[in-house]
């Protein structure tokens, strides 16, 4: 396990500036040094760029979603004040565009920064997000080469080193994501930059169904990190698949009171669901769409979110209507898998076999082996009468992460019991 005595540093610009992780006490006294800075000094360029990245770290670790329209308002004033060739301006509107999940304005601005400086290592972590939600996955893998082929600081490496166990978990390559992230926690320089990197690395655990590997890995974040909710929201997970039913819920009850986020009120509310309780499970439905109407107001493209509740617990075609429109504007894996499952809820299984096809086939998509997708794709060509392929796909969730849903991991195995259960010789997780 890793070391949890790091010390403790003090936030300078540069950090935020770079897109690193940072604790939220040091981004709010920062954001408070700039925002006076800027009203002594309001022509200065680059107070305004770093007063706009620490906006955009405080939306991503917390529930202030007018953080967002703050950032681009300081972003923006930034580029007025300094002019197009602004870095530091270009890379944090970036930042935003993909807090935001607009991934063409991010790659607008993540290549337009990198134009500015070719060599600045910051630009390409941003771009590959964007080409990633663009579903350009060969661009993407390009700006990770140059990203791993420049030559940085010790101080960046391990964020070098976590963008690239993305990247790799993307492309399927398990053992490297691993292996990357394992050692972007060891050498991380912060207890929050640390406690992310084992957040990433617990997440990884989690997709392949190591429960207590992947627990002992949230854990450890949320102590370095206590504001850390996406690691609170992975221990409910966890906790969950091991049955610690109410540490489970009291994990996910603190991650939506630290951020509050619409993918872990939904979360939350499947789990509620699984357990009979239906009282509970409306409340966070409810909260989901609370969180939603929130976050649009402050510009994020919650379609994705929305299409996946609206698919499984309401209107199948506004699904359906919301995820057509996200595939033709961002075509990533995320949003294939979810407009093919929805089609299939709304009985085209012919056409969700398309787009269930390119998230889980390595040919087509981003090659990221994921339970749900292989769900997903088993129960269309279980409804397609393809009952050989159904039955691999189905199988193949469940050797994946046996623990995927609390809603959906038993109907897999349901399914496959109806199928006739696996070939001879051939176990089926439990």
């Amino acid at each position: 396990m890793f070391s949890l005595l790091l010390p403790l540093y003090g936030l300078s610009a540069t950090p935020v500036v770079n897109g690193l992780p940072a604790a939220l006490p040091d981004l709010t006294t920062l954001i408070g040094a700039r925002e006076a800075r800027v009203r002594a000094q309001p022509r200065d360029a680059k107070a305004w760029a770093v007063l706009g990245a620490a906006y955009v770290e405080r939306a991503r670790r917390s529930a202030d979603t007018g953080d967002y329209p703050r950032a681009e308002r300081a972003l923006q004033t930034s580029l007025k004040v300094a002019g197009r060739n602004n870095t530091e301006a270009l890379s944090g509107l970036a930042r935003l565009a993909v807090a935001r999940r607009d991934f063409p304005q991010a790659k607008q601005f993540g290549e337009e920064a990198l134009k500015t400086a070719p060599k600045r290592w910051s630009a390409y972590p941003v771009l590959i997000d964007a080409y990633d939600g663009l579903g350009d996955y060969k661009a993407a893998r390009s700006a990770l080469d140059k990203l791993m082929a420049l030559k940085v600081g010790a101080d960046v490496k391990p964020a070098v080193k976590a963008r690239a166990s993305a990247v790799y978990r993307d492309r399927g390559w398990r053992e490297d994501a691993v292996a990357q992230v394992t050692d972007a926690a060891a050498a991380a320089r912060t207890p929050a930059e640390q406690a992310a990197y084992l957040c990433q690395a617990g997440q990884l655990a989690w997709e392949r169904g190591d429960r207590e590997d992947a627990l002992q890995h949230f854990t450890a974040a949320v102590r370095l990190d206590p504001e850390q909710s996406a690691a609170r929201a992975g221990q409910g997970r966890a906790l969950a698949a091991l049955g610690r039913t109410q540490e489970a819920l009291t994990a996910y009850q603190g991650s939506l009171a630290h951020r509050p986020t619409p993918q872990v009120a939904l979360e939350l509310a499947e789990l509620y669901e699984s357990l009979g309780m239906g009282r509970q499970a409306e409340s966070q439905y409810g909260l989901l769409r609370t969180q939603v109407r929130q976050e649009l107001e402050a510009g994020v493209d919650d379609d994705l979110v929305i299409g996946r509740y609206e698919a499984d617990h309401g209107d199948v075609q506004e699904a359906v209507r919301r995820l057509t429109a996200e595939w033709e504007r961002q075509p990533g894996i995320e949003v294939a898998d979810a407009l093919g499952w929805a089609l299939h809820r709304a009985g085209d299984d012919k056409e969700a076999l398309r787009y269930a096809e390119v998230a889980t086939d390595s040919t087509k998509g981003g090659g990221v082996r994921s339970a749900l997708y292989a769900f997903h794709r088993g129960m269309v060509e279980r409804d397609l009468d393809l009952e050989a392929p159904a039955r691999r796909h189905l199988q193949d969730a469940l050797r994946t992460n046996p623990y995927f849903s609390p809603l959906q991991a038993p109907a897999a195995r349901a399914t496959l019991t109806a199928l006739g259960n696996q070939p001879p010789n051939e176990e089926l997780p439990q």
